[in-house]
């Protein structure tokens, strides 16, 4: 079904690129949280319950990670905004003959003369 109504920009999701961006830092993030969780759970002594968080962490993440880089953005997240509302247009200027009705019409040209002007082979 085609409507003739102009596609929004803003309603557009984003670049594939920036959203390859995006998850690929998420996704770094996560795996320096695991590096972390893992030399915790091997040097902080003595150890303890808190030594099976940090080991749950260093197992589980990577497959959160995983699943959080592959997951996109949801386009209902996006709201289109109507460009026909968007930027007001401009009103013009009174013409001069609407400002006076008797005041004659009148169009001028100027012509400014080239840097170098065409030469005549003719001669």
């Amino acid at each position: 079904m085609k409507t003739n109504r102009a596609q929004s920009a803003t309603s557009l999701p984003k670049a594939p690129r920036e959203s390859a961006d995006g998850r690929f830092a998420k996704y770094m993030l996560m795996m320096g949280i695991r590096i972390g969780c893992f030399l915790a759970m091997a040097l902080i002594t003595p150890y303890g319950w808190y030594t099976f968080v940090f080991a749950a962490g260093a197992i589980f993440l990577p497959y959160v990670a995983v699943i959080v880089a592959n997951v996109g953005e949801d386009a209902a997240e996006t709201t289109a905004i109507n460009p026909e509302r968007a930027i007001e247009a401009p009103r013009p200027a009174p013409a001069a003959a609407a400002v006076d009705p008797d005041a004659p019409l009148v169009i001028r040209i100027a012509e400014t003369p080239g840097i170098n002007p065409p030469r005549d082979d003719r001669s």
